[in-house]
């Protein structure tokens, strides 16, 4: 008996050991309301969330996810305390606060534009002829970002995609900038959709593929977080989990 019990502990000692079977544990991010990426009601909340809970759960963790205003969950994240061990989804950008994981599928950024008046532009400096509306503490792209800052761009912040979506259609700027698969959403939940999609379309011209990433806090656990997250990765096809989904919520993969 005194062997067999012996023997017990000991195979529950090496099982400890392994990395795949130590005790699962709950990782909390924050994110926003950005569909088809993120959002407290979407399917799955969202194709963004379905990629990061898969590579969580195949590390064997399970991944909850608060929904705040953007500038919030990216606030909260950014505590030494806070819970969340980060936010997403994210473009990479200059930060002493977070470390970036291994991206988890891009999304194509453009310009929303009145399909009457198009944005004629080669490089982003021709922007600096027209109001454009962009959301508020969002990353777009580095150049567009740096021109902002040294007031050659003109710009509207507002507080998210859909009011911006709303300006445009009403004139108030003359384009947005919005990630593709954002737009072909929201226009798809608007009461006047067919209508609207005479009136609104993406410039013909992106102004990047941007990969989007889990910002990690710095502080704590958050970076141990971060390597399993990375393993799991690694594990899963995130362009299957992003196609798929954009796929069942009828928006074509970009």
């Amino acid at each position: 008996m005194k062997k067999f019990i012996y023997g017990i502990k000991k195979a529950v000692f090496f099982l400890l050991l392994l990395p795949g079977l130590v005790q699962a544990d709950t990782i909390y991010l924050a994110s926003l309301s950005w569909p088809p990426y993120a959002g407290e009601q979407l399917k799955q909340q969202g194709a963004s969330v379905a990629v990061a809970r898969a590579a969580f759960k195949v590390m064997g963790h399970e991944l909850v996810v608060d929904f705040y205003p953007w500038s919030r969950a990216v606030k909260l994240a950014s505590y030494a305390n806070s819970k969340y061990a980060g936010y997403f989804p994210e473009y990479r950008y200059t930060t002493k606060l977070f470390e970036f994981s291994e991206a988890m599928g891009q999304g194509p950024l453009g310009l929303m534009e009145k399909s009457r008046a198009p944005l004629n532009w080669s490089t982003v400096e021709d922007l600096k002829q027209y109001q454009l509306g962009v959301v508020q503490d969002y990353v777009n792209t580095t150049e567009v970002d740096l021109l902002i800052a040294k007031g050659v761009l003109a710009v509207q912040p507002a507080v998210s995609d859909e009011l911006n979506f709303k300006k445009v259609n009403a004139g108030r700027v003359d384009g947005a900038i919005i990630d593709v698969n954002v737009f072909h959403y929201l226009l798809r939940q608007q009461e006047q959709s067919k209508t609207l999609e005479q009136r609104l379309q993406m410039n013909k011209k992106l102004l990047a593929h941007r990969k989007l990433y889990v910002a990690f806090n710095k502080h704590g656990r958050s970076l141990r977080w971060l390597s399993i997250y990375n393993q799991g990765l690694a594990k899963i096809d995130v362009e299957k989990i992003m196609n798929g989904y954009f796929q069942s919520v009828k928006i074509k993969a970009n």
